[in-house]
């Protein structure tokens, strides 16, 4: 579903001078042909119903008229049009958080995603798309039923092959095109083809004849333009005349469409070779899209080779069997969905599909292991977009480990592998449901166990769910412990160390994580907790004064960082830096260090270091003398907490600079003036507040002079005492 890319004369035409849109629905990639008259149906029912659903057979274009009726009246949402793709989201649990992750939501918190979907959507006018429900039927019924209940300004345009009889739902029936915009598909999709070719005076009506045979199925025309590169439309006409009588398709009560597409798939089928025939059913385990790489080492095997996989590929591109997408993480494929199920249908008949969907687990199960690794390394963005990129496969993974208990291990080793991208980049209400799952069926308490243990427990200290977070923890130290496992042990330890910095007890906090980097050291552990483990230790050296230790301590992990090339710890490092920067009157230090956190943050949607910096970059901000800019960042982080946890996880230490923001400020506006930059704080996204505290938000003069401020950043620049780690001082950096 794609955005309009061409001129439209409609009232809402997106192509007329406005503000930038908001939302996610993707830019059309080729012309969007005819149905003009559905469309103005579909965009009057919009202005009379919170929720539209249009129905009808695959491939009739349910999904582009309603990616096109989206763009056509983005214009009336002033919280945007957002798109969630559903089609590949296989697991019914996972079915809210795939709607959180189309709005582009990040929430750390163990709240519900039902409720974070709720709380957000509650006071915005916003219209939800979502495409592909009808293996979900039932629990997509229930969402939309409490969003639209709760959310009084939300509309839904639902595109499925069934209603999801909700009250008040108004349904639209899809119809095949009519032969005036059949042609007209048919001969922009040919031209695509052969650019070159000029039709004949012939063409015209067995073009018109292979409509009717197709019945109007845009999916169907489509499939049928790509056999130019190599036929005639003559030629085309005549191949599906045969194919017809031999691939009727479903069962003899099935609508007679339907049959019609799966007669023109399975034509596209048949014409193709029985490598092309073997690649496009293997290439049917891949949820959403796939890279070379993967689709060579899954697919290739026997009788195709994996060296010959690249040119099969190419072979149903040309066909428009396989769809390529470029996008940041490189060019990659897909399948449409219609198409990926006939595919499955063909390779479970072959009685491939186990085989197959191991080799799948596999390969991706290889994925999460290097990227864990690889996080550790100059390439972390690469790896957190990659992931993203990947992750309904590795959801299917997963899945597919979960169905056996003698698999049930690598279930494991998965999701503990992914910890990174859980825990850093924003994304563990996912996480712990994948943590908690995964854990569900008993197996032994082997390393891979262990882990998901020990990551369950830092998701949920990083949530403020300190109940579960010692749960899991102190399981999995006893069975770390009990079966002698360091590794597992060493873990444990740190991210109890985590919990008691965020429940205020620094000391605690400091022996356990001294505990910690200790048995680290001693089995040879560095990657990026090790480096938290580290910044952790520095957050509870400064919360109990002693800011020169903590400078230090943070100083060896930013030199550290730099060798490795680690930006994500690196952000929380620079937080105590410019902590420790504010306390000897360095505003202005202190604010460069905070917008490279605020960068790093947004790079890996990592929203605690992004909430933790605005509340310091406030402080910053009314030191420097600009009370109302604090009052607005203030309200910036006020409204990115709810998605992250506890506010400053309840705790005095983390939250200290927020008092003192506050009382400065409050005095020197009143509280009328500083209730109201508050809420202007609130009403702005992340994305503008980053930008807006980026850009300096206005431009003050600012200075370094020790001294020269009052308040909480007053004293003197010293030079940081001798580590307590490494008992040597270093050069003022902070």
């Amino acid at each position: 579903m794609r955005r309009l890319q061409h001129p439209s004369t409609g009232p809402d035409d997106p192509d007329s001078p406005r503000s930038a849109p908001v939302g996610n629905v993707p830019a059309e990639l080729n012309r969007f042909v005819g149905r003009a008259t559905e469309l103005a149906a579909l965009g009057g029912l919009l202005e009379e119903s919170r929720l539209v659903t249009v129905v009808g057979v695959a491939g009739v274009g349910k999904t582009r008229c309603a990616g096109r009726v989206a763009a056509l009246t983005e214009k009336r949402y002033c919280d945007g049009v957002w798109l969630a793709e559903l089609s590949p989201v296989r697991e019914a649990g996972l079915l809210e958080h795939a709607v959180v992750e189309a709005l582009g939501l990040t929430d750390h918190t163990g709240r519900p995603p039902r409720t974070v979907l709720v709380e957000h959507l509650r006071e915005r006018r916003a219209l939800l798309v979502l495409d592909g429900f009808e293996h979900l039927v039932e629990g997509c019924a229930d969402l939309v039923r409490e969003l639209l209940r709760r959310a009084p300004g939300l509309q839904v345009l639902a595109a499925g092959r069934r209603p999801l009889l909700v009250d008040g739902e108004v349904t639209f029936t899809l119809a095949p095109m009519c032969d005036e915009d059949a042609v007209e598909l048919f001969a922009e999709r040919a031209r695509s083809v052969r650019p070159d070719r000029e039709p004949t005076a012939g063409d015209r009506a067995a073009t018109l004849e292979l409509c009717h045979r197709l019945d109007g199925i845009p999916l169907a025309l489509e499939l049928a333009a790509g056999r130019l590169r190599a036929l005639s439309v003559d030629q085309v006409l005549l191949r599906l005349d045969d194919r017809f009588r031999l691939l009727t398709g479903g069962s003899r009560g099935a609508p007679p469409r339907h049959r019609a597409l799966r007669t023109a798939i399975g034509w596209s089928h048949e014409l193709c070779t029985p490598e092309q025939r073997l690649l496009w059913a293997r290439l049917s385990v891949f949820a959403g899209q796939f890279d070379l790489e993967a689709a060579e080492y899954i697919c290739g095997g026997a009788g195709l080779p994996a060296d010959a996989v690249l040119d099969v590929l190419e072979e149903l591109l040309a066909q428009s069997v396989v769809e390529r997408e470029d996008g940041v993480t490189g060019t990659r494929y897909r399948l449409l969905e219609s198409v990926r199920e006939y595919g499955a249908e063909w390779l479970a008949a072959a009685g491939d599909t186990r085989r197959m969907r191991r080799r799948h687990r596999d390969w991706f199960l290889g994925l999460a292991t290097w990227c864990e690794l690889d996080w550790f390394s100059p390439r972390q963005a690469e790896v957190a977009a990659r992931i993203d990129a990947e992750l309904p496969n590795l959801r299917r993974a997963m899945e597919c480990s979960m169905e056996s208990p003698d698999e049930v291990h690598l279930a494991h080793h998965l999701a503990g592998s992914l910890w990174f991208y859980w825990a850093g980049c924003g994304r563990l209400s996912e996480g712990r449901y994948w943590l908690e799952h995964v854990l569900e069926e008993p197996t032994p308490y082997d390393a891979s166990r262990l882990k998901v243990l020990w990551v369950l427990g830092y998701v949920a200290v990083l949530q403020g769910d300190a109940v579960g977070a010692i749960s899991a923890l102190q399981e999995c130290r006893e069975e770390a412990e009990r079966s002698g496992d360091a590794t597992a042990t060493a873990y444990a330890v740190h991210r109890t160390g985590c919990l008691a910095i965020v429940t205020d007890d620094p000391a605690r906090a400091e022996e356990l994580l001294r505990e910690a980097l200790g048995r680290y050291r001693e089995i040879g552990e560095l990657n990026s907790n090790v480096v938290m483990a580290q910044v952790e230790l520095a957050m509870a050296v400064a919360f109990q004064g002693d800011l020169d230790a903590a400078a230090d301590i943070c100083e060896e992990v930013r030199e550290l960082c730099e060798d490795h090339g680690e930006r994500w710890a690196l952000a929380y490092a620079l937080y105590v830096l410019a902590y420790a920067a504010l306390r000897r009157g360095l505003p202005e230090r202190a604010r460069r260090m905070l917008g490279k956190c605020l960068s790093i943050g947004r790079t890996f949607d990592d929203l605690l270091v992004t909430a933790l910096s605005l509340e310091l970059l406030a402080l910053v901000t009314a030191v420097e003398g600009d009370a109302g800019e604090a009052a607005v960042l203030q309200g910036a982080a006020e409204r990115i907490w709810p998605s992250v946890g506890l506010p400053l996880f309840g705790s005095v230490y983390f939250g200290r600079p927020r008092v003192e923001c506050e009382e400065q400020v409050r005095r020197e506006l009143g509280d009328a003036a500083y209730e109201a930059g508050l809420r202007a704080g609130r009403r702005l996204d992340r994305a503008a507040v980053v930008e807006r505290a980026l850009g300096g938000g206005g431009g003050r003069e600012r200075r370094d002079t020790p001294g020269a401020e009052s308040g909480p950043s007053a004293g003197g620049t010293r030079r940081p005492a001798a580590s307590r780690m490494t008992g040597r001082g270093g050069p003022e950096r902070w």
